[in-house]
């Protein structure tokens, strides 16, 4: 069975730090907003720099530059001509740099579907015929060197998707389907954030990208669709009858058993996930513990009831039995 290659690690190790690095590129499409931004920021220099000079000529300036600059001409030409000729070669250039980032999927193009949800992400797999063949949640995972296309969807308020080191932010909005491509061209994991503000924890909206290089990646994607996993013994076969009694599966689906739910995550991986809880805890039996006991407590206003009424004796089964979820 596939494992993960490196260390499990929350969000906050993947970021490394705030405010995240935009200006750090890990692919193609990362580059194209890094080299619009330094672009951005030149022409505000540009700008700025000719703003004070003008400034400075009216206020102690030779009085033929000060009668000059007084002109209807001169107003003409710094007040319109220049901040539109200025404005327009930003915009062409801007939607000639990216307008590779939202084209539409390419035939063999890998497809992932990303939901945005109160306060985490659905995240379904894609065959070639758009048809979904593989669930998972706050955690993406894609081959280096390949272009991906997201297909980015909404199911509730507006939400945004946003790699920094991989590419631009989208929008996700209720009723429509918006477009991404990314590319990772090093292996990795790439942290990602909500980035339009959708009430609540917003701020703790968080997942990763993780990009395999190609062998290890088709191991990873021959793990997912490889026939249902072993039944649980011990203490995770214990969890699984917890599991059971407790509800869960009115809100969260495991594939092969009769959790079906699709109100919550989808758990059928959840123990070979880097986080839970979207980026805000590392993922271990504790964890686990910890979040299906108190989760309000570490994510307050999130969707998910805690379960105090568990003993300490269920909740660690229970642990056990997601934790060997892989």
């Amino acid at each position: 069975m596939w494992q993960p290659t490196s260390t499990r690690s929350t969000l906050a190790d993947a970021l490394s730090g705030w405010p995240p690095p935009v200006l750090d590129p890990a692919g193609p499409h990362g580059s194209l907003v890094a080299v619009l931004t330094w672009v951005l920021l030149a022409m505000a220099t540009v700008v700025l720099l000719v703003v004070f000079a003008a400034l400075l000529l009216a206020l102690f300036g030779p009085q033929r530059w000060r009668a000059r600059l007084a002109q209807e001409r001169a107003i003409w030409i710094g007040g319109l001509a220049f901040p539109v000729v200025v404005l327009t070669g930003l915009l062409i250039f801007g939607l000639a740099s990216t307008q590779t980032l939202t084209k539409d999927p390419q035939p063999g193009e890998m497809r992932v579907r990303v939901t945005g949800e109160m306060w985490w992400w659905r995240v379904a797999y894609l065959d070639a015929a758009g048809q979904e063949v593989s669930h998972d949640a706050n955690e993406v995972h894609i081959p280096v060197g390949q272009p991906v296309t997201f297909e980015l969807e909404a199911a509730d308020v507006i939400h945004s998707f946003w790699v920094p080191r991989l590419g631009g932010k989208l929008d996700m909005i209720p009723g429509r389907r918006n477009i991404l491509r990314l590319q990772a061209d090093q292996a990795g994991v790439f942290a990602g954030q909500c980035a339009e503000y959708c009430g609540g924890p917003h701020a703790l909206m968080g997942f990763v990208v993780v990009a395999h290089e190609p062998t290890a990646f088709q191991q990873w994607r021959a793990s997912r669709l490889a026939p249902a996993r072993p039944m649980p013994t011990g203490l995770a076969q214990q969890g699984e009858q917890v599991f059971a009694a407790a509800g869960c599966g009115a809100c969260h689906r495991i594939a092969g058993t009769a959790a079906n739910g699709l109100a919550g995550p989808d758990l059928t991986f959840v123990g070979a996930r880097r986080s839970i809880g979207a980026g805000i805890l590392a993922n271990n039996q504790g964890t686990l513990a910890g979040w299906i006991a108190g989760n309000q407590d570490i994510k307050p206003g999130n969707r998910m009831p805690p379960y105090k009424m568990l003993s300490g004796a269920e909740l660690r089964a229970l642990a056990a039995y997601l934790e060997s979820r892989r």
